[in-house]
């Protein structure tokens, strides 16, 4: 039976340390020049992408082809999913030339329809909902670093987005002490939030005191403040948000071995400061890097590897 992956919740707890520790082993035989496994040999990948991208677009066509795959970038202006023609035909047609889809769209509801009539594996590369794979590389990274995947405080800085969303889904499936920093304005979804509280797992706490959010954190991790798609409200959210600065001031409440993440693409100066990104407690560009591990990892566990 295929499996999809439209958010981390698709995956039990076990599943997540699992394909963590795969990562982590598939980065290290790529360091030896061992290859990895070639769960996409003889397939091809369907890469529909509606958004820019850098780090998402080369981490999959590499992971792809490391895995023995080959890839198709699609655009919406080529397919214009949904208006030029039905999610579920393309959805259908696509499933007859490629073993896998993978989507970087705005409305959650097109991977959600995209995976329901396809019949290969769909990945949702990020929808505007949540960003499932970059939370899932995210933990490879915290444990090269940290050492362990469970109990850390990590707290999250900045706008209730998507990114959010998937920390939140993160703290349903592994145990944390999860700050969200935000103002009044920018809260994530109250029905995210509500979810993973009565999930019982971890200890949440959505707060409008930046010092507070990060006291003793062991992550301190922060995004864009105006997502793609919003940035007509740049400057609004700089004025709700600028409180919530990763600065070398702020950043001096959590603990001295915290790391700092930014899943980029970063508007330096805005909600983090070139001292912090540039510093040494941060792990930025590690976390960029390992995109390409983690998500090959996601794939063979979706291929049954």
């Amino acid at each position: 039976m295929k499996r999809d992956f439209l958010s981390l919740i698709d995956l039990r707890p076990e599943e997540v340390v699992e394909v963590i520790e795969n990562a982590k082993a598939i980065k290290e035989n790529r360091k030896k020049g061992k290859p990895s496994p070639q769960v996409l040999a003889g397939k091809a990948a369907a890469l529909i992408f509606h958004k820019p991208s850098l780090r998402t677009r080369a981490s999959f066509e590499v992971g792809v082809r490391e895995l023995g795959g080959s890839s198709v970038y699609i655009t919406d202006q080529e397919i214009s999913i949904g208006k030029r023609e039905a999610i579920s035909d393309v959805a259908k047609v696509m499933s007859r030339y490629f073993g896998l889809i993978c989507i970087r769209t705005f409305g959650h509801e097109i991977a959600v329809d995209l995976a329901k009539y396809a019949s290969v594996p769909v990945v949702n590369m990020l929808t505007d909902l949540c960003h499932p794979c970059q939370v899932l590389c995210d933990m490879l990274t915290i444990y090269e670093h940290l050492g362990r995947m469970k109990d850390l405080t990590i707290t999250y800085l900045g706008d209730g987005n998507n990114i959010t969303h998937s920390w939140l889904n993160m703290a349903s499936l592994l145990p944390m002490d999860l700050r969200i920093g935000t103002s009044a304005e920018t809260l994530p979804s109250e029905a995210i939030v509500a979810r993973t509280k009565k999930a019982g797992l971890s200890k949440i706490t959505v707060t409008s005191d930046p010092i507070e959010a990060v006291k003793g954190a062991d992550v301190v991790y922060t995004d864009v403040w105006a997502s793609m798609g919003q940035k007509h409200l740049a400057d609004q959210k700089k004025k709700q948000l600028a409180a919530f600065q990763i600065n070398k001031k702020l950043l001096s409440h959590a603990s001295k071995k915290a790391i700092v993440m930014h899943c980029l693409p970063a508007n330096r100066g805005e909600e983090i400061t070139d001292e912090v990104m540039d510093g040494p407690q941060s792990v930025v560009f590690d976390q960029a890097e390992n995109r390409l591990h983690g998500q090959k990892a996601l794939i063979v566990k979706l291929f049954g590897g």
